[in-house]
């Protein structure tokens, strides 16, 4: 199964309207769709061999309505989808899509304010002053403009309550409460409890029937970090200069979804109005539900809440036709991280004959098996890490190469390494089975698609917004069954000449940084004890109970052995015909620091009988994975696939096992690549903040990070001893969890194959690694970045499982989520930060000690009162009741709702065993939250969270963090990247 690679921003695009269309739903043959009407009189269509056994209606107004059933759990997947993205951007108003994405979650008419008609009056004004501030040309005049904005938003916030939206739906126990803009689609996102989906219809209804811009100029400031986090990505600008190169006078091309700066200094309020008047109407909008439903109440319910919006005629753009490109446009981005290099062809849309090829082409290139470009280049070490994707939209698509260097390797060589990849599928040097096999491997990602309600849902809504027939998806890789080696060798030769894009990302400082400064905000009021009378009426409404459902892991868990003493956990996979066998070694790198290095050696290896390549090959015929890993107490050996083909898989798992070849040149290859990989690793600004600075926070010296082998041990190491290792495994102590049908066929294969000596070895014993005590300390990186980052970190008290009511329900209320305390305060209010949370983090293991932890990311010249405001929350935590009784019935909710099957089962016991625990331990933190009250939580905050000594974390550019602010934290010790990663010294002086 091919790992599918998201870049880092996917949301580029831009307007330049030459004429005007109705778009229409591609059609597929009517036998293939069956018509019904249900006994309320509501059409739909059925497809023919549909696994997901979709109900597709369209309402009287043009609503689409995606209806799916799985019963997994009894929750429900909605997405609220819109044909409407930054493609369609105003010219002089990019970003606006995205903008008003943002603007959707601030209420209406009715949610969110306490005197509407008060409030209209001066949120006009305020609309007013923005047309003034836009066509203003005098800076002055413009600065003071926005000082009468910032002033008559201040009065406005007096009658505004933020936050309502977020807070009914966390009272439903909503989870992953978002949503997302691209080219041609932005996408509201809820996961519901099922019997909470009347009361979600209700406040969706009356969400979309009224756009109100309230609260907006903090919310723009959110979106000016959003855009500055923007240009601390090199691999997101590394991607859009990709399509500036594609589509030169298309839209996907000539912009990005975030916007212009100056256009997001600029704002029209206005030009908010006019988009969300013109697409944001039922016949241009889907409501997709998946999960525990009853297809013919539901589809009642959802005509109740929207089948009165009034249908309007949209059209959408379109754009003058892409001149072909003729020889190579050649790219360059330059940032701190790792250098690395994309090449991309166009193609034509979705639902394009180009889209069933090259999805062909791309498989063959790169599957993460046994493309050509697995094989030859990373089997073969010929470059650090290459694989390919593809991209499809309504106009155009892209097949796009990537590849990151080898030490002493330049771009300019991987790129042609690539297209050396591309030049045997012209020539047509690529075996016939492959095609067959990459069909079945499509066809098994599609099968772990449709049993998922989530992946499910966005199926539906992608092919929405594509104005696809679902029939047509369905029937894609059938169709592509059809497709010939000689079509696709004709097709490469037309296709992929020098009609490419090449974009080098180059280490060195950006010079085309466009950053957009912080105008200067008064915190606005929050209202957080007040209410609006539509969610007063929401909160007296009652749903129908939904009780929860604990596991008994005994009888969950199925037990058996093997003829050779092995204990066998099973659980039956009851949904399809896939399986995963594990092979479990309670030793990891704690153990033994050799056997990760070992594992990931013999992905590179073959046997005495089949080469490296042969190896991955015959796997990916018989659409199997195999893994060796080693974590720091497991290590894992296993296969997953299809179960039919489990006999085979086995056999071929355990002759590699037994009969792996060392190969020196190989070893040697492999060790560069793990050093070059730590170059690549120390120029990553997450890594650096979340692993590095982390570890250093919690352990000091002597982490587990940094216990590591230098270049020289590596070098010196006999790889034949390494094979060996690996072959030692199977003399250990081991047990066995298998998921899947045939408990029986699989224990004859185990019996069969999986041969042992007859006494078993104990494991080493594990090394220790002990945290230190916190406070007093901020560890500094410097990197060249637009925005700075820190994260607190105090150490807290052990583990206790009595205490995981009181997190849950701490968390929800104060520090995770849209609707709490520290979101509010920082980011709503004060607008001193686009992303801020804090947790309380329970150790996953018993004896283990508790993390307080608090993260902000904002601009480095707004970090000291981002830092006061996060260190008062810290202190004094707000209490507001309302709030906490939302965040209490959120809580209760999430764990009623909360399912654990399927290969969660297993997991989720080992985990709860790690930390001393036998039984499902939801139930003691249900019955714990439900008798939970504010004071109750006071109490945990003041014994938690309250008075802690902090380790501060933080990661910026040294020019302008105000390193004077920070030494008010603690002793400053700036840090330097090798060192925090025990790294040996690479020469490179770059700035990071």
């Amino acid at each position: 199964m091919k790992k599918i690679y998201l870049p880092f921003f996917l949301f580029l695009t831009s307007l330049a309207i030459i004429s005007c269309s109705e778009k229409k739903e591609n059609e597929t043959s009517d036998k293939n769709k069956y018509q019904h009407t249900d006994d309320a009189g509501f059409a739909y269509q059925t497809f023919k061999d549909d696994p997901t056994e979709l109900r597709l209606y369209t309402l009287d107004n043009g609503l689409k309505v995606y209806l799916g059933k799985n019963e997994e759990e009894p929750k429900i997947q909605t997405l609220i989808a819109v044909r409407a993205g930054s493609t369609y951007d105003p010219a002089d108003n990019t970003g606006l899509a995205h903008y008003l994405e943002h603007m959707v979650f601030k209420g209406t008419h009715k949610i969110g304010t306490q005197d509407w008609e008060k409030e209209k009056v001066l949120l006009d004004s305020i609309s007013d002053l923005y047309e003034m501030h836009k066509a203003e040309k005098d800076e002055e005049k413009k600065l003071n403009l926005y000082k009468q904005i910032d002033s008559v938003s201040q009065k406005a916030s007096e009658y505004s309550i933020a936050n309502e939206y977020d807070k009914m739906v966390a009272s439903l126990g909503a989870e992953g409460t978002n949503a997302f803009t691209s080219n041609e689609q932005t996408v509201y996102v809820n996961k519901i409890p099922s019997n909470e989906l009347n009361k979600w219809l209700q406040v969706e209804s009356e969400r979309f029937s009224t756009l109100v811009l309230r609260l907006f100029h903090t919310e723009l400031e959110a979106v000016y970090e959003e855009f500055n986090r923007g240009q601390d990505s090199d691999g997101r600008k590394q991607y859009q200069a990709t399509l500036e190169g594609l589509f030169p006078t298309h839209p996907y091309g000539t912009q990005s979804t975030i916007g212009k700066s100056e256009h997001l200094k600029n704002p029209s309020m206005e030009a908010i109005h006019n988009y969300f008047n013109t697409y944001y109407v039922p016949n241009n909008m889907a409501v997709v539900l998946v999960g525990d439903i009853d297809f013919d109440g539901t589809i009642k319910k959802v005509n109740d809440a929207f089948g009165n919006y009034e249908k309007k005629e949209v059209t959408h753009p379109t754009f003058k036709k892409e001149q072909p490109i003729t020889s190579p446009v050649e790219k360059e981005v330059f940032g701190p991280t790792s250098e690395s290099v994309y090449v991309a062809f166009r193609t034509g849309g979705i639902g394009s004959k180009d889209e069933k090829i090259v999805t062909l082409i791309d498989y063959i290139l790169a599957n993460s098996q046994a493309g050509l470009i697995d094989l030859d280049l990373n089997q073969q070490q010929k470059v650090q890490n290459a694989s390919s994707f593809t991209n499809f939209d309504n106009d155009y698509g892209f097949h796009l190469l990537y590849g990151m260097p080898k030490a002493n390797q330049t771009l300019e060589e991987v790129q042609a390494l690539l297209l050396e990849e591309v030049e045997k599928i012209k020539k047509g040097e690529f075996d016939d089975w492959l095609i067959e096999a990459v069909i079945n491997d499509l066809k098994l990602s599609e099968i772990r698609e449709y049993e998922n309600a989530s992946s499910t849902a966005y199926a539906y809504m992608d092919a929405f917004i594509h104005f696809q027939d679902w029939q047509s998806r369905l029937d894609f890789i059938e169709g592509l069954k059809s497709v010939t080696k000689e079509e696709l060798v004709n097709y490469a030769n037309e296709h992929y000449n020098d009609n490419y894009v090449v974009v080098y990302k180059r280490k060195g400082e950006d010079a085309n940084i466009a950053k957009v400064e912080n105008p200067g905000i008064t915190p606005v009021k929050l209202n957080r004890d007040k209410q609006s009378v539509f969610i007063q009426n929401f909160n007296k409404e009652e749903s129908p109970a939904l009780e929860p459902q604990y596991i008994d892991y005994k009888k969950a868990i199925g037990n058996s052995e093997t003829k050779n003493g092995l204990p066998v956990a099973y659980i039956e996979n009851e949904n399809n015909d896939l399986f995963n066998l594990y092979f479990i070694f309670d030793m990891g790198q704690d153990n033994d620091k050799e056997i990760s290095l070992a594992a990931g050696y013999l992905d590179y290896l073959g046997t005495n009988k089949l080469s490296p390549e042969q190896v991955k090959q015959e796997f990916y015929k018989l659409g199997i994975n195999y893994f060796v890993n080693s974590g720091t107490d497991k290590t894992y050996v296993g296969l997953s696939g299809l179960k039919e083909n489990l006999p085979a898989g086995l056999s071929l798992l355990e002759d590699l096992w037994q009969n792996a070849e060392a190969n020196q040149e190989t070893y040697d290859k492999y060790v560069e690549q793990i050093l070059k990989g730590r170059e690549d690793n120390k120029t990553q600004k997450g890594n650096i903040l979340f692993n590095g600075l982390m570890n250093y926070g919690k352990y000091g010296e002597e982490s587990r990070l940094r216990d590591i082998y230098s270049a020289a041990e590596l070098k010196s190491k006999n790889p034949q001893e390494l094979v060996q290792k690996v072959k030692d495994l199977r003399n250990y102590k081991q047990r066995i969890f298998y998921y899947g049908k045939d408990l029986d066929k699989a224990m004859t294969s185990l019996d069969k194959e999986h041969q042992l000596p007859s006494e078993l070895k104990e494991y080493p014993e594990a090394k220790k690694f002990n945290e230190v005590e916190t406070g007093g300390k901020v560890y500094f990186v410097d990197y060249d970045m637009v925005q700075s980052e820190m994260v607190f970190l105090a150490k807290g008290d052990k583990f206790d499982a009595e205490n995981m009511a009181a997190t849950e329900l701490f968390n929800t209320y104060f520090g995770s989520g849209l609707s709490s305390i520290v979101f509010q305060e920082i980011r709503e209010s004060k607008s001193l930060a686009y992303s801020a949370y804090s947790s309380y983090q329970m150790a996953n293991e018993k004896e283990k000690p508790n993390y307080v932890m608090a993260y902000i990311g904002t601009q480095a010249n707004k970090m000291p009162q981002a830092v006061d405001a996060m260190m008062e929350l810290m202190t004094n935590m707000p209490e507001a009741e309302e709030q906490f009784q939302s965040a209490k019935e959120a809580a209760l909710k999430q764990i009623a709702a909360n399912r654990i099957t399927k290969t969660s089962i297993f997991w989720n016991y080992e985990s709860l065993k790690k930390r001393g625990l036998e039984e499902d331990y939801r139930k003691e933190m249900y019955n714990t939250i439900k008798g939970m009250s504010l004071e109750d939580l006071k109490t945990f905050f003041n014994d938690n969270i309250k008075g802690q000594e902090y380790n501060v974390l933080v990661i910026g550019n040294k020019k302008d963090v105000d390193m004077q602010s920070l030494s008010k934290l603690g002793k400053v010790e700036e840090l330097d990247v090798d060192y925090l990663f025990n790294y040996e010294k690479s020469g490179d002086k770059l700035k990071l």
